[in-house]
């Protein structure tokens, strides 16, 4: 795995590991994990995936949108477009994890 990566799914995989631990100290359980927990879990999920998902996306979009625009300025608008579909990634993954951390 590449550094570049790495730190980003070290980073998710904190953050979905805190949002077990709190929803597992919500409910008192004796044995497995709750119904809480499981939502945790997905909401985690969700906000890693869309996060790792949209940086891959922004990555490969960023620097292909740099090197046409710095050949061609006049297509800055048709390559804001697809940088801005590459970031609705994460911001649907934020909005699913949104509704699920909800239901908590």
């Amino acid at each position: 795995m590449n550094s570049k990566y790495g730190f980003a799914f070290t980073l998710c995989l904190l953050l979905l590991l805190t949002g077990v631990g709190v929803a597992s100290a919500q409910e008192e359980a004796v044995s497995g994990v709750t119904d809480s927990g499981w939502i945790a879990i997905a909401a985690g999920i969700a906000m890693a995936g869309s996060a790792l998902g949209a940086g891959l996306a922004i990555s490969s979009t960023g620097v292909a949108a740099a090197g046409a625009t710095a050949e061609k300025p006049e297509s800055f608008g048709r390559v804001l477009i697809f940088v801005a579909l590459a970031e609705a990634i994460a911001i649907y993954g934020l909005l699913i994890a949104f509704m699920l951390w909800t239901k908590i």
